[in-house]
């Protein structure tokens, strides 16, 4: 798998063969098939790996906050960003970067594009619990953008750590969201009760 991330992030999903994927992980081609169908199975086990920890830790935190106030969405709502942000920028390589490519449209990427779809429900219903205003799908779509987009330019700029990313990638999306300076550090201290060790 990582060889897989690797070569993708770095080469191209197009220009990567299953091949090289085999001989960068000190396989033979054949060994590789015995675990994979393809190349698109393998991208698709990747990218539902970036998404389901954060879809689980969104199920966990929705469970616990109930029908909440508006404070304790945004601290949910910052734990989450702050937890799907480290994730991403924690990994080797920016596997969120892919996202996009015109293959994830296909039916071998059902599941991904699912469970990422359960996880941008997760971020629109902490949103609209602070903010009615405007087109929420769209304002939902920014949102995620905002987390995975953040994550690809502090990976750009180097030097920083998963924490440290999470923390403005969670501060920014509640400037987003129409949270104050005062509000955002607000919810970012009430947060930490509600983040994984």
């Amino acid at each position: 798998m990582a060889a897989a991330a690797e070569l993708f992030t770095v080469n191209g999903y197009a220009a990567t063969t299953t091949r090289a994927v085999a001989e960068r992980a000190g396989l033979r081609q054949a060994s590789l098939y015995h675990y994979f169908t393809g190349k698109d199975d393998i991208l698709a086990t990747l990218l539902e790996s970036t998404v389901e920890p954060s879809l689980t830790f969104a199920g966990r935190l929705l469970a616990g906050l109930g029908e909440c106030d508006e404070e304790t969405a945004a601290a949910g709502l910052w734990a989450l960003a702050a937890f799907d942000a480290e994730l991403l920028f924690g990994g080797l390589y920016n596997l969120g970067a892919l996202y996009q490519l015109p293959e994830v449209r296909g039916e071998r990427f059902a599941g991904f594009r699912r469970s990422r779809g359960e996880l941008k429900a997760a971020y629109g219903t902490l949103l609209a619990r602070l903010d009615e205003a405007g087109d929420p799908a769209l304002r939902t779509d920014l949102l995620l953008g905002l987390v995975e987009g953040g994550v690809a330019v502090a990976r750009e700029t180097g030097g920083r750590q998963a924490r440290e990313v999470g923390e403005a990638v969670a501060d920014a999306a509640l400037r987003l969201a129409g949270r104050t300076a005062g509000q955002t550090a607000a919810a970012r201290t009430a947060a930490a009760r509600l983040r994984p060790a």
